[in-house]
Order: structure tokens, then C-alpha cells, then sequence
């Protein structure tokens, strides 16, 4: 008991002597400001203005972040907004009007010896042709209505065709459904097949060009979705 009260009485003592020592300091520090005023005023306000600025400053780029941020989630609300009405007419066409058309977009840019297959048993091919460089290309068109998923099967048909029996250099699987299932976009992936869902058809729809798409592969503008989980979408 006797060891506790020194040590209380050592820790009063102590605070007590730091106190003093932070009065004493700071009367010094008071009076060396009163007697270099001239001095120390244009500091003071010097501080005082960067502070001012550095807070404003700061509240501008926070806002302007947030602008910029609110900005492009508008802009991309209206394209993907506009896809969709660009991809209404897609909607409506047939499943052979719908290869016709993408003949038709392969042709306008700058595709040539393009041929629609347009007929069951083509083995994948349903629209062919060279793009620009003179790499052959094949392409698979799936009609599907919006809410479905391209499935794994649909996916291994085409890779176990579009290079062993029409030798193509590019390989394009484009639906107007959302969504790949997850196992259809991997197969996708590795086999080096370009896979373009709705999203990225819209794109095309409202005049992106087909060579700034292939690298995309899958992913990129539009609303932007997780791959199905695998299911049968027949």
C-alpha cells in the first residue's frame, strides 16, 4: 500500500511539474509573439489564407469528383438506354433476317465475299467472310430472346467447327440474349472465340466497329453482367 501511495504521489508530482513547464512555455511563447508582432502577423495570416484556400480547394475537387462521377453514370444509363431502343428492330426481325442483318453489319465495315448461310446444317457458318486484313471470318448468329443465356453446347458446337471445318481466323458468336452462362464465356476464352452478347451487339447496332469489338471479347460497354450460372436455356 505504501509503494501505490508514493507512486500516486510521484505521478501527482510529475503532472503537476509538466504542467507548470507547459505554462511556463507557454507565457514564453506569448510574449515572444507580443514582442515580435511585426513579425509574426503576416505568418499568421499567410497560414490562415492557405488554410482558407486549401479547404476550399478541396470542397471544389470533391464536388467536381462527384459531378464527373454522376456525369458518367448518366451517360452510360443513356447509351445503354439507347442500345435498347436501337436493338428493339433487331428484336423483331427473324432468325434469318437477324444472319442477314449481321451480313450486313459485317459488310458495313469493311467485310468482303460475305455470304449468308441461311439455311439448318451449316455447321456453325452462318455468315462468312474476310475482314479487312484478309483474316477469314466466321461467325454463329443465336436469336435468342433477351432474358436467355448462350449455353455451354451452343458454345462447343461452334468452337468444334468454326477453325477444323471452315478454317477461321476470327471466330464471332453474337446473340441478342444478355448473358453467356458462365462455362459458355470460359469455353469462349480459351478457345478463343469472340463472344458478343446483347450489350455489345447494341453497340455494334449504333455504329462501333466491328474490329474495336473483337478485343472486347465478352465484356465491355453496356450494362455490365455476371455470366449465368450453367442451365438449360432450350
Amino acid at each position: 500500500m505504501a509503494a501505490r501511495r508514493r507512486r500516486r504521489r510521484l505521478r501527482k508530482r510529475t503532472r503537476r511539474q509538466l504542467q507548470g513547464w507547459g505554462a511556463l512555455a507557454a507565457v514564453i511563447a506569448v510574449g515572444w509573439v507580443v514582442g515580435h508582432w511585426s513579425m509574426v502577423w503576416p505568418v499568421l495570416v499567410a497560414v490562415l489564407a492557405a488554410a482558407v484556400v486549401g479547404g476550399a480547394g478541396w470542397t471544389l475537387l470533391r464536388a467536381h469528383r462527384r459531378a464527373v462521377g454522376q456525369d458518367r453514370a448518366w451517360r452510360a444509363q443513356e447509351e445503354a438506354r439507347a442500345r435498347e431502343l436501337s436493338m428493339a428492330e433487331v428484336d423483331a426481325l427473324s432468325w434469318q433476317e437477324f444472319e442477314t442483318y449481321i451480313a450486313e453489319l459485317c459488310r458495313r465495315d469493311g467485310c468482303t465475299r460475305v455470304v449468308v448461310s441461311g439455311k439448318s446444317g451449316d455447321l456453325g457458318a452462318d455468315v462468312v467472310g474476310y475482314l479487312a486484313d484478309g483474316r477469314k471470318l466466321v461467325v454463329q448468329c443465336k436469336k435468342y430472346a433477351p432474358h436467355r443465356s448462350v449455353s455451354s453446347q451452343d458454345m462447343q458446337k461452334f468452337v468444334g467447327t468454326a477453325r477444323l471445318e471452315h478454317g477461321a481466323d476470327v471466330a464471332l458468336f453474337v446473340t441478342t440474349c444478355r448473358t453467356f452462362t458462365k462455362a459458355a464465356l470460359g469455353l469462349a476464352l480459351r478457345q478463343d472465340v469472340v463472344a458478343l452478347h446483347r450489350d455489345l451487339l447494341g453497340s455494334w447496332v449504333k455504329g462501333a466497329h466491328l474490329e474495336t469489338l473483337i478485343p472486347l471479347n465478352g465484356s465491355g460497354g453496356g450494362t455490365r453482367r455476371r455470366p449465368s450460372p450453367e442451365r438449360d436455356t432450350r
